[in-house]
Order: structure tokens, then C-alpha cells, then sequence
């Protein structure tokens, strides 16, 4: 590193611990200290155990259910900013209220632009996130929004697989450009699933548009919440010819009854970044890591280079 730069330091929320304790090892660096004290009402707070002043910080913490671990990053951005940090940067592999970007129907708000709002009043200076539900999230930010992608470790995992035959494909028309990435990087078909909905995590119908006959199919996601589409899609390649299907998902939400789902569908293998830390029993799970990327982001940010070279896809 630079000496000419500020001395950077890396603090985790207590649900990313796990993930800020890879990253430290990845950089070499020591992971720093904080208290969180919870209240008997159930309040909590933040302190920093060490001197931040004039540090670049970097604030570790997905934000994925429940909504203790935003407000926990919340209270850790506004602690280091009155503790004269430098900069402060929240690193959040997951970005949680994703999936509320837009008003789908009358009278809903637009969570996803809430969050963000939140975020940049209580200080961050910057975010770096990965595989948000949609793009244009970073839109709602007035500061820059580093966005990872996981196709990073999915497609090198891809290869190493060495399959014949391959198909990528996607649970949802919505995910068609995600996927549409990997086919063109890998230079193989894509196909698409149609799906209707019944209401929220429920599907009621799904049709496959293009052909799985005698292939080897890799669906791709950017998460499983209860596994309903993912499960059900991988059923439906089986019913139309595939060799086998496996699925690539970013954001390992899993809620239940997620794992029975997919333990029992046609899926060959699972595949998840450990963003959320994942600690149920399914046997057909991998988690990959993608601690080295966001170590190698922090590391690119802070010395101000580019980090346009971690893309493979986008």
C-alpha cells in the first residue's frame, strides 16, 4: 500500500462477522474492534473499542432479515462519522429491501430507495455491494455505489465442472439479462422459464421457452428466498429432457421450507456465494466465497484504482 494513504481499517456488524474475518485474512490485516450492547427492551448500541479518526472505514454487514442488522450498520456508519473517520464505506455483500424497487401496485413504497436514503444520511460515503435485484438501485444513491458481480467465482466453478452440452438458464423472464451474461461468456444457448404468480412466493404456472433436450442446464439467479421458482423450474427442465440442472444463486436466503425443496427436486448441486451466512441442513448446497472479491474491491478503492478488471460478465 500507498504510505502516502490514509490507514484504512475493516469493523464488522454481528451478523458479518464471519465474512469481515475472510476479508481481514485475504488484506492481512487485523479485523477491528467494536462493541454492540444489547438493552433489555431490546434496543442496542455501537461503539468502536478503538480510534477511527482519519481512517478510511469499512463497515462489513449484509442486511438480510431481520431488520436489526440495518440498523446496526445505520449506528455503526453515524459512530465512525462522530468519531471524525475520514470515509466510510459500507460493504454490503447483500443489499437487503432489494426486491421492493418500483411500485408494482398502488399504495406500496419503494423500500429499496428508503434504505438507500438511510444509509447516505446516517454518513456512508460510499457502498460496495454485489448482485443487486435490480441495476438500477444504484441510481438511488447520491454517492458511488460499487456493484460486484458473482459471476466472478460462478463462471471459474462453471468451467471446472467441464460439462457438455451446456444450457444456461433462468427461473424468470426477469432474470433474462443476468443469464443472458453467462450464455454469451460461455458461448451457449439460452433458455428462459415463464412464470405466472398466484401471489407473493407462490407460482402458479411456468412453461420453458427454448430447448433442454440431452443438455446439461445451469439456471441462474441472484436469490432463493422459500426455492418455489427455482425448484419448480428445475423440475420442469427434467420433464423436458435435460441430462441434468444444477442452479446458481447469489443470495442464499433460504427461508424455510427452502431446504426440503430443493433436497427433494430434480437439482443435481445448489450453488451460493456465502453473502448470508447459511446455516441450514441441505445436502445438495455449496457455498463458495466471495471474500477475496470484495477483499480485492477495498483494496482497489482504497489505493484509488480502477476496479473495472474484477467484472468477467456483468
Amino acid at each position: 500500500m500507498d504510505n502516502s494513504l490514509p490507514p484504512f481499517k475493516i469493523f464488522s456488524g454481528s451478523a458479518s462477522q464471519y465474512m469481515a474475518e475472510e476479508i481481514c485474512k485475504e488484506l492481512g490485516v487485523e479485523l477491528g474492534k467494536m462493541k454492540i450492547e444489547h438493552f433489555a427492551d431490546g434496543e442496542f448500541e455501537v461503539s468502536f473499542e478503538e480510534s477511527v479518526r482519519g481512517c478510511e472505514v469499512y463497515l462489513v454487514q449484509s442486511t438480510f432479515p431481520n431488520s436489526d442488522n440495518l440498523m446496526e450498520l445505520l449506528l455503526m456508519i453515524d459512530a465512525a462519522k462522530r468519531a471524525s473517520a475520514r470515509n466510510v464505506v459500507a460493504v454490503m455483500p447483500y443489499f437487503g429491501w432489494a426486491r421492493q424497487d418500483r411500485k408494482d401496485k398502488p399504495r406500496v413504497s419503494i423500500a429499496a430507495k428508503l434504505v438507500s436514503d438511510m444509509l447516505v444520511t446516517a454518513g456512508a460515503d460510499r457502498v460496495i455491494t454485489m448482485d443487486l435485484h435490480a441495476d438500477q438501485i444504484q441510481g438511488f444513491f447520491n454517492i458511488p455505489v460499487d456493484h460486484l458481480y458473482a459471476s466472478s467465482v460462478f463462471i471459474p466453478y462453471i468451467q471446472s465442472l467441464k460439462l457438455e452440452d451446456l444450457v444456461i438458464a433462468t427461473p424468470d423472464v426477469g432474470g433474462a439479462k443476468r443469464a443472458n451474461s453467462y450464455a454469451k461468456y460461455l458461448d451457449v444457448p439460452l433458455v428462459l422459464c415463464h412464470k405466472q404468480r398466484a401471489k407473493a412466493n407462490v407460482v402458479a404456472k411456468m412453461t420453458v421457452i427454448g430447448d433442454v433436450k440431452d443438455k446439461n442446464v445451469i439456471l441462474v439467479d441472484d436469490m432463493v428466498d422459500t426455492a418455489g421458482t427455482i425448484t419448480k423450474a428445475a423440475n420442469l427442465m427434467m420433464e423436458n429432457g435435460a441430462k441434468s440442472v444444477r442452479a446458481l444463486c447469489s443470495h442464499a436466503i433460504m427461508s424455510d421450507p427452502a431446504s426440503e425443496r430443493v433436497d427433494e427436486c430434480a437439482l443435481v448441486e445448489m450453488i451460493f456465494t456465502n453473502s448470508i451466512p447459511f446455516r441450514k441442513d441441505c445436502k445438495k448446497c455449496t457455498i463458495i466465497s466471495v471474500a477475496r472479491l470484495f477483499a480485492d474491491t477495498i483494496r482497489r478503492v482504497h489505493s484509488n484504482q480502477s476496479i473495472s478488471s474484477q467484472y468477467l460478465i456483468k
